[in-house]
């Protein structure tokens, strides 16, 4: 007796009609998502440069009314601004600001955009200047400071005008005391 074998199919000898799509990601879909990202990160990268930027002003900002302040403090001790031909002259170590602590040590001589900051002080008023971000002059440009005024742009919404003079600042009557 002869026994007959129930017909499994094989799996390797049946045709497959259509081809398994479960091997990975095709080339249009990779193409897809590198765009995508591409996109995300040029749109990064673009508000990173902005915010950059926007910082390296402030800090700017920062080291001018750092030492504005130190020379305010000055005029209010010894009722008169020290005469410094240079903004150098003023950050050096062995600067009157700089010995009686009316500044921090190690202040930098250039701006965070890589020009040299500029000040000058007499006994009757200072300057300090920096000329700001070379690249975008119209938001973030020159920064002046003198006695009792700041003017320059600013690139923090809402602040883009110059700064009103201070009632009680010791430029106003600076030049009535010698």
């Amino acid at each position: 007796m002869h026994r007959r074998r129930a017909l499994t199919p094989d799996p390797s000898m049946t045709p497959n009609p259509a081809p398994r799509r479960d091997r990975g990601f095709s080339l249009l879909e990779l193409l897809v998502a590198m765009m995508i990202i591409a996109v995300l990160g040029t749109l990064g990268f673009s508000q990173y440069k902005k915010h950059s930027a926007q910082a390296r002003y402030l800090k700017a900002q920062d080291d001018l009314k750092i030492v504005a302040e130190g020379l305010d403090q000055y005029y209010l001790k010894h009722g008169r601004f020290p005469d410094f031909g240079s903004y150098d002259a003023m950050i050096d170590g062995n600067s009157t600001l700089v010995k009686e602590s009316l500044i921090k040590t190690g202040m930098a001589a250039q701006d965070p955009f890589g020009q040299p900051y500029e000040g000058k002080s007499s006994r009757a008023t200072y300057e300090l200047k920096c000329a700001g971000d070379p690249s975008n002059q119209e938001d973030s440009g020159p920064i002046v400071r003198t006695p009792g005024q700041v003017t320059g742009s600013s690139p923090v919404s809402g602040a883009g005008s110059p700064a009103a003079p201070k009632a009680d600042a010791p430029g106003a009557d600076a030049g009535a005391k010698k």
